[in-house]
């Protein structure tokens, strides 16, 4: 699982937490050589991202409005009905101008230094444009699974048998083909005297779906090959269980691969339960639906 024996055998931390984050973290590295600019600003949260954006456009334009403050006001000319008396404020706000090119020309500079001074900013501007506009782009288009998970599984009846079961919906209208579910059962054993963790893939009555257009219930059979079989939720609790989930598909937007994971912890799993029925009511002429909001409504069997 790329765990390590160490993690595999002595943690009994949660491995993958069910936003799909995994719940290690690695030490001993300089910030400097972790560090990956581009990587950071297409991972962080979009708050995050034009909250900095906004906070280096008013540094920016805060340090070349006092640059040009300490020229003088001889240096920068105001031109306009109600000249501006602060020398920072008329800096700052000849610095947003030149900064976004609007040019009103009320403001402008008189001698060689200052206008050497908009030169520069005119080339720090115009780079940190394209480099933002580059990375604004790359965000928005850059393919990423939004799958809902069901907040709990069950074990409930099946074909005869009971099965391990969740459900899953796409969250974005577009379309997900070749989906492909992967789950592993992880849980601490007792080998040669000693404990360890162990994984299992579990067989899925369908691990592949062709089209994702409404819900899909994934199902693990739990017969008499299965390693669930005849554990109680006491075991599942006794022996820190959790089960993995992997999801990749294809998204038919961008035509590229798209994944997605999540885990279930014994405390998230109920037995004796079953997901109750998502679909709508369908009158004639009417298309097929679910109700999204029921995705992790269970009843008792």
């Amino acid at each position: 699982m790329g765990f390590g024996s160490v993690v595999a055998g002595q943690s009994r931390e949660r491995l993958l937490n069910q936003d799909g984050s995994f719940n290690v973290r690695r030490t001993g590295t300089s910030f400097f050589t972790s560090l990956n600019l581009f990587h950071l600003l297409m991972t962080m949260p979009w708050k995050v991202f034009l909250s900095l954006l906004l906070l280096l456009y008013f540094t920016s334009n805060i340090i070349f409005g006092l640059f040009y403050a300490s020229l003088g006001a001889e240096s920068l000319v105001d031109t306009s009905a109600a000249p501006t008396d602060s020398l920072f404020l008329r800096g700052f706000f000849f610095s947003v101008q030149t900064f976004a090119t609007i040019g009103y020309g009320t403001i402008h500079p008189v001698g060689t230094v200052p206008n050497l001074l908009v030169t520069i900013e005119s080339y720090y501007s115009m780079v940190l444009t394209a480099l933002i506009t580059g990375v604004i782009f790359a965000r928005f288009a850059r393919p990423t699974a939004r799958i809902h998970f069901s907040r709990a599984a069950v074990v409930a009846p099946y074909r005869g048998i009971d099965g391990f079961m969740f459900r899953l919906v796409n969250g974005r209208s577009s379309q997900l083909i070749e989906v492909e579910a992967t789950v592993i059962f992880t849980r601490f054993v007792e080998q040669n005297g000693s404990v360890a963790r162990r994984f299992d893939s579990l067989e899925l009555e369908r691990k592949t779906v062709a089209f994702f257009p409404l819900a899909w219930t994934v199902v693990h059979p739990i017969d008499e090959q299965s390693p669930l079989y005849g554990l109680t939720p006491e075991d599942l609790k006794k022996s820190d269980a959790e089960f993995l989930v992997l999801l990749t598909a294809i998204d038919e937007t961008f035509a590229q691969a798209v994944h997605t994971r999540s885990s279930y912890k014994p405390s998230e799993i109920r037995f004796g339960h079953k997901f109750v029925n998502m679909y709508n009511p369908v009158a004639e002429g009417e298309k097929i639906s679910i109700n999204i909001k029921k995705l992790s409504t269970t009843e008792k069997t």
